[in-house]
């Protein structure tokens, strides 16, 4: 049976996919170590580098992570790609040893393989916020000119940038400002970004005082979210009940009566008057400003 969530419902939002970008050495990882509870998949075998280092696996085959269990990751908040550039590569790797037809010209995917690297990725992270855990897929940066501009975008693998970007709720970049570490969500001309809780750009501080900043940072953007959505249940309700209040009206003369009192009103509140009484087989007259039986075609 399809669950059906109803307008009057909260729609809360409980776990997020957030990727993080930027140059190498700018703290990437280290950054991600201070999620809430993180396990770090580290397919770049980077992360002995991190001096905040947590719990780690060391990835060598799509195989390492594929059979991850719920069981497994209950003692975790977190999961961390380390980077998903290269768990796109060996996922690859994987679907090709499993499947020849998708190995295409030069030893890249074929079309077909493509679609398969896609499915299998988004299905996994979906699986994983089946138990509850935040997904936080970190990225190399590449650089592309375009003109006189430096371009920042993702280095993920062909068409994948846009299946990274598509399932992202959050994507934010660490960027030094005057010498000084940043994380901006915000888009711009020429760098990706994702800020759905309109973030302004987030020093980051000394990981040795303040070892939980992305678990802060994340938890900010669930409850702006949150507020956003009962901020729109609020309004909802509000509209359902001018509504319900409009459906007692039956004749012309009510519509009328009721326009008029409703004459430095919102507009969508006199466009939900109209649109009712015309349910009722009323229009609204503009030259007499008053509503009448609507004509019917002879």
């Amino acid at each position: 049976m399809i669950k059906i969530t109803k307008s009057s419902d909260p729609l809360l939002v409980t776990t997020l996919t957030t990727v993080i970008y930027g140059p190498p050495g700018c703290g990437k990882s280290s950054t991600a170590f201070t999620a809430d509870s993180p396990l770090v998949l580290d397919f770049d075998a980077g992360a002995y580098r991190s001096q905040f280092r947590k719990d780690t696996v060391q990835v060598a085959d799509w195989a390492d992570v594929d059979s991850i269990t719920e069981s497994d990751l209950k003692p975790y908040a977190t999961v961390v790609l380390d980077t998903v550039g290269r768990a796109l590569d060996v996922l690859t790797a994987a679907l090709i040893a499993k499947n020849p037809k998708f190995k295409g010209y030069g030893g890249a995917l074929s079309l077909q393989g493509y679609g398969a690297l896609k499915s299998t990725f988004v299905s996994w992270l979906k699986l994983l916020h089946s138990y509850h855990k935040d997904v936080v897929l970190l990225a190399h940066m590449d650089e592309q000119r375009s003109g006189d501009e430096i371009v920042e975008r993702l280095d993920v693998q062909g068409g994948s940038k846009g299946e990274i970007y598509k399932c992202a709720d959050a994507m934010g970049r660490l960027q030094f400002v005057g010498g000084k570490r940043v994380l901006n969500f915000s888009p711009s001309d020429t760098a990706f970004g994702k800020n759905p809780a309109q973030l302004s750009p987030i020093p980051v501080p000394d990981f040795h005082t303040e070892p939980l900043f992305l678990a802060e940072v994340l938890k900010s953007i669930k409850g702006k979210l949150n507020e956003a959505s009962a901020s729109s249940l609020a309004e909802q309700a509000r509209l359902d009940e001018f509504k319900a209040s409009f459906e007692h009206l039956s004749t012309p003369e009510q519509f009328t009566e009721k326009s008029v009192e409703l004459a430095k009103a919102e507009p969508k509140i006199k466009a939900l008057l109209l649109a009712v009484a015309e349910t009722k087989g009323f229009s609204f007259n503009k030259k007499e400003k008053a509503f009448a039986t609507r004509a019917v075609a002879a």
